[in-house]
């Protein structure tokens, strides 16, 4: 048996085994790596199709002409390998564009171009044309008018001189929207029964004499609105009478205060130099204290104090004192 494991033809059979053994590790090993390198190389170029919007650039002397009628994207549909579309899509580095440096002025159809893609990925752009108008460009500068619901204001408040910055605007567009401009407007809407100054910041808007909205480029685009609002006031004088008093008796009527502050219509307060209060002395046997509400005239929509305290002192006649 010992004579047995030492034979030269078992030795080289053993070692062959164990060659042929290796051999197969080896290549099982060596083709677990190449399928996971090959898995990330399929996943880097695999096919991949991204849709996105990118502005529209439009090539045209900008100084002589006005274009309108394109829109501010386009979609564009990318088809490539996954890596290729994902970096073209995070970075954008690629425009779309319409070439109207040779078009006259008129209405034409161009065809939407691309470029800066990279060659290898494909695309499609929607629209691939578009319907667009070349007019002359037009800027003349107009005063802005202030708009403002009225109706809003309180009662008995009244609006001073309004007030916008700027006052003048430059107005850019085709020649023929800017020649239909009737007015430059900055729209203001009130709040109800506002009873204070008001002050915001307004977009402009170009109308034409139908009130219509004009397709222009307002410089700049929105002003400064101040709208005042007050109320007129005037201090008069409180005017005391009386009524219902007994004959028996002898009264004296007093306010605290002798002047009233009156706030409403202008024009109304102008004709008002007193307010009138009448103490009503019925069943008043005794000197007393009590106050009064002030009754507003017509026009006047408050007081200050809104109410008064009179005192009322009571004495008796010799004749009653008789009896």
């Amino acid at each position: 048996m010992k004579n047995f494991w030492n034979k030269p033809w078992f030795i080289r059979i053993v070692s062959l085994l164990l060659a042929v053994l290796i051999v197969i590790y080896i290549d099982s090993t060596q083709t677990g790596f190449l399928t996971q390198g090959e898995s990330s190389k399929t996943r880097q170029t695999a096919t991949e199709t991204q849709t996105i919007k990118v502005p529209l650039q439009v090539l045209v002397d900008t100084d002589k002409y006005y274009v309108v009628g394109y829109p501010e994207k386009v979609k564009v549909t990318l088809e490539g390998s996954n890596a290729l579309v994902t970096s073209t899509v995070n970075t954008q580095n690629f425009r779309a564009y319409i070439d109207l440096t040779k078009k006259k002025v008129g209405v034409h159809t161009v065809k939407v171009q691309i470029t800066g893609l990279n060659k290898q990925l494909s695309y499609s752009i929607n629209p691939k044309t578009i319907k667009v108008n070349i007019q002359r460009r037009k800027s003349t500068t107009m005063p802005v008018r202030i708009e403002y619901n009225k109706n809003a204001v309180a009662a008995g408040y009244h609006v001073g001189k309004t007030s916008v910055s700027p006052s003048q605007v430059e107005v850019t567009g085709a020649k023929g929207e800017v020649n239909q401009i009737d007015q430059i407007v900055a729209k203001v809407t009130l709040p109800n029964n506002i009873n204070h100054n008001y002050e915001r910041e307004v977009m402009l808007v170009a109308e034409d004499k139908k009130g219509r909205q004009l397709n222009v480029i307002i410089q700049p685009a929105a002003a400064r609105v101040s709208i005042p609002i007050s109320i007129a006031k005037k201090t008069v004088k409180l005017s005391l009478s009386s009524k219902n008093e007994e004959s028996n008796r002898v009264y004296s009527v007093t306010a605290k205060q002798n002047n009233i502050v009156l706030y409403g219509n202008e024009s109304v307060l102008k004709k008002l130099s007193k307010i009138k209060l009448i103490v009503n002395l019925k069943n008043i046997t005794s000197s007393t204290s009590k106050t009064y509400q002030i009754k507003l005239p017509k026009g006047v929509v408050r007081a200050e104090p809104s109410s008064v305290q009179i005192q009322i002192k009571v004495k008796e006649t010799s004749s009653s004192k008789q009896n």
